[in-house]
């Protein structure tokens, strides 16, 4: 017990619990779809009596629900494309090139991060309006990326002011400058915070309902988040049937997650210690 005392002891039942109320919920929802609406009601935590496929079949075999899918899938993966790009050619130009209030500018940008999301929700609806993208996915797209650059910001000036200033003089040297740098050297190397910074916009873009609730009207443009209540009214009384189509909806995001897991820890620890 000398190398295993009660301080880690404390701390495994903490990370047990915390991971408990994490895991069973989402248990809970999975096996929710395989059960009918008696078992729901009775054991919402157990295993099914009969392992009932025929709600996960009926969702995967519904042409709308894949176009939900499609959907949700293309504003977030454009959302993490504009999100990773703006974002580290802005924290690399404030991490590599001193101007007049770069300090300055930094630090308002850094304000968007003070700001609840829902604050700007009408603004941005006059906005998206004025520029004839309402009901469209850029509407959705844009506002997210924008909200999205002062975390980015943060994180990727953080991480790039610790590329050693030795290998840009090598670079100029031989002739590469500030824009063959950044393409050639520092994205490169900056592979464990960009798949952070990824992870973060797509999970967030993935589940958010209140944006596209305001800016798509068109049923046919709707994501997994509008059409999940658009499904839960439709089987107002059908929980297995919502609990089976919330599983299947959720399961890019985690195989998202899942995938570039390993580069998360590394990203966000990169910045935390000057070398």
């Amino acid at each position: 017990m000398s190398r295993f005392g009660w301080g880690a002891v404390a701390r495994v039942s903490f990370l047990v619990l915390v991971s408990a109320l994490i895991v069973v919920p989402l248990a809970a929802t999975v096996l929710g779809g395989f059960k009918s609406a008696g078992e729901l009601r009775v054991e919402p935590f157990g295993l099914p009596d009969v392992w009932r496929t025929e709600f996960y079949g009926e969702i995967l075999g519904d042409l709308q629900f894949w176009r939900y899918l499609w959907n949700s899938l293309f504003i977030s993966l454009v959302t993490v494309f504009l999100t990773l790009l703006l974002g580290s050619m802005a924290a690399y130009t404030f991490a590599q090139i001193r101007f007049f209030g770069s300090t300055f500018l930094f630090t308002y940008l850094l304000l968007g991060l003070m700001f609840p999301f829902a604050a700007a929700i009408m603004p941005l609806f006059l906005t998206v309006r004025n520029l004839g993208i309402l009901d469209t996915p850029w509407g959705v797209i844009l506002p997210q990326a924008a909200f999205g650059m002062a975390f980015s910001v943060m994180f990727f000036r953080t991480f790039f002011e610790q590329i050693p200033a030795d290998l840009f003089d090598a670079a100029r040297v031989d002739g590469c400058g500030y824009i063959q740098f950044y393409f050639r050297i520092t994205l490169p190397l900056s592979t464990p915070i960009l798949a952070t910074i990824a992870v973060f916009v797509f999970v967030q873009s993935w589940n958010n309902y209140l944006l596209p609730l305001i800016m798509l009207n068109d049923r046919a443009g709707y994501t997994w988040t509008l059409g999940a209540m658009d499904y839960r009214g439709e089987y107002i009384q059908d929980w297995n049937r919502t609990l089976a189509f919330v599983t299947v909806t959720l399961a890019p995001a985690v195989v998202f997650f899942l995938a570039a897991q390993k580069y998360i820890v590394a990203g966000l620890t990169g910045g935390a210690v000057k070398g």
